[in-house]
């Protein structure tokens, strides 16, 4: 919505703002282009919804259209209807049996699980279990005559909308689980899945789990804590001008920036990014990627590209920035054994305090971006450390511990992103044992007060410099320091200051008239 306004000129009134941000501040932010705000906040500019949360003001609107007769509440369910059978091979076999005399009989609890025939062919155009010359043949566990296996397999959404329970006792070869077991480890912490597959999934697991909890096979209702929604992978797609979809290693670019067939010369055509998938051809082979530049690299640039839950489009400038990454980290390292040969042990009381707060800082950022998959801002704070390493001056000894001490840090905090670059680095530099089995860096609180801070000043919303405040200042230092700016200076001359916005340790916004 907000993309449309900004294409066709319409004025965008902010109605929610995140909490304990000043409304004029934010609307000029919003004004200056700054994505949409899709998050909980506090209404404004909204009559009598004014200063309620996102929750309590929807539900406020519901009781205001039920009061005035215009509404009411209700709620949707999605779930529908589900066909769970599959005319396939490679899926559960659907344990009923059909009796010409007795009708669909359950396969006995003695006979199950049942097992597919590895002696299928594929030669023959459908379901391989229906031509199967003798797997489906049995005698009716009720009348003893002759009669046929469900040809029909169970969909594998079936089975991954319980196998979570099994996973709390795998090994039980009596029962599906055993419910004490499946108790003390469910719910689910984490669920992490593509919105697409997340919507399908998650629900009819919710139905499974509350389906069991009423059959008395758990006392769980809700079968996952917390729910993740991850983006898709977008990519270019091209055609023939016949209509045929062709794959990004059949297409090249010419001299004049034009798609090219690589096999024919024809022009193609290319068409709008969309998710990656087979039948569309707009996907890229990981083993090409992996080969060229290695599985750290492909990992690096599909964790830093974009948030996990947005969509990433693929480029070949994404992975190479990515690599050219990578050989910098490979490169210090060797500069870091060249300057300082040999294995040593370094303790904290041998690094530089200035950088050791750096240090301090970074395990603390990477920690908390990981722990809220903000993975994307993990590589930010890691190339950011990985520049405050390179402006050491590693001629002192001092200095040169120090390095090695942040270059083994960054390698312990980069090693869930990059596992093998960062093993090799850990290794080189003298670490003790397997990086992937250390444990993990902690930050001491102590060390992430800053003594001073750089804060942005505005004149009417737009950027006029910085000042640097102490920590701890109060707001009359951030005005003052803010009027005192020479570029301040020259937008506030002859004008009426109306006020002083402070945003304290982030941001001072003059307002003139």
């Amino acid at each position: 919505d907000m993309d449309f306004a900004r294409s066709y000129k319409i004025p965008i009134i902010c109605v929610v703002v995140p909490k304990g941000e000043d409304l004029d501040l934010f609307s000029k932010k919003i004004e200056q282009g700054e994505k949409a705000f899709e998050g909980s906040g506090l209404a404004v500019k909204s009559d009598f919804l004014d200063g309620l949360t996102t929750e309590i003001a929807k539900k406020k609107i519901i009781d205001e259209l039920v009061l005035k007769d215009a509404g009411k509440a209700h709620i949707n369910y999605r779930l529908r209807d589900w066909g769970v059978s599959r005319q396939r091979y490679w899926g559960c076999p659907i344990p009923i049996i059909h009796c010409a005399k007795c009708g669909q009989v359950p396969v006995p609890d003695s006979d199950l699980p049942v097992v597919l025939p590895r002696d299928v062919s594929f030669d023959t155009p459908g379901n391989p279990l229906e031509n199967h010359p003798t797997w489906q043949n049995v005698n009716c566990p009720k009348c003893s005559n002759p009669a046929k296996r469900e040809t029909d397999t169970l969909d594998t959404f079936f089975e991954s909308s319980w196998y979570f329970a099994r996973f709390c006792d795998p090994k039980n070869s009596s029962k599906s689980f055993e419910k004490n077991l499946a108790n003390k480890w469910l719910p689910v912490d984490q669920y992490i899945g593509g919105i697409e597959h997340a919507v399908l999934h998650l629900l009819y697991s919710r139905f499974f789990t509350r389906a069991l909890k009423d059959c008395g096979y758990l006392m769980i209702a809700e079968p996952f804590k917390g729910l993740f929604t991850q983006g898709m992978v977008g990519h270019e797609t091209f055609k023939s001008k016949e209509g045929e979809w062709l794959s990004p290693e059949e297409v090249t670019v010419n001299n004049k920036g034009e798609a090219i067939i690589a096999s024919t010369g024809q022009v193609a055509i290319s068409g709008r990014s969309e998710k990656m998938s087979k039948s569309k051809k707009n996907t890229v082979d990981p083993s090409n990627i992996i080969d060229s530049y290695g599985a750290d690299a492909a990992r690096l640039f599909m964790l830093s590209d974009s948030p996990p839950d947005r969509d990433l489009e693929w480029t070949d400038s994404g992975i190479d920035g990515a690599w050219k990454f990578i050989n910098k980290l490979w490169r210090m390292t060797l500069e870091n054994l060249e300057n300082n040969p040999g294995k040593f042990n370094i303790l904290h009381e041998e690094i530089d305090i200035d950088i050791f707060k750096k240090i301090n800082k970074a395990i603390y950022n990477v920690t908390d971006a990981l722990e809220n998959f903000r993975y994307n801002s993990a590589v930010a704070y890691i190339r950011e450390l990985s520049n405050e390493i390179l402006d050491i001056n590693q001629n002192s000894e001092n200095q040169s511990h120090s390095s090695r001490y942040a270059l083994l840090t960054l390698a312990r905090l980069a090693n869930p992103l990059i596992p093998h670059i960062t093993e090799e680095i850990w290794f080189l530099l003298g670490g003790a044992g397997l990086l992937a089995e250390q444990t993990w860096p902690e930050h001491d609180p102590k060390l992430l007060k800053e003594d001073k801070i750089t804060i942005a000043v505005q004149v009417n919303g737009k950027m006029r410099g910085t000042i640097e405040v102490a920590s701890d200042a109060e707001t009359k230092i951030y005005e003052s320091g803010a009027v005192s700016l020479q570029t301040v200076k020259a937008q506030i001359a002859g004008k009426e200051v109306k006020r002083i916005i402070v945003v304290p340790k982030k941001i001072v916004n003059v307002i003139v008239k």
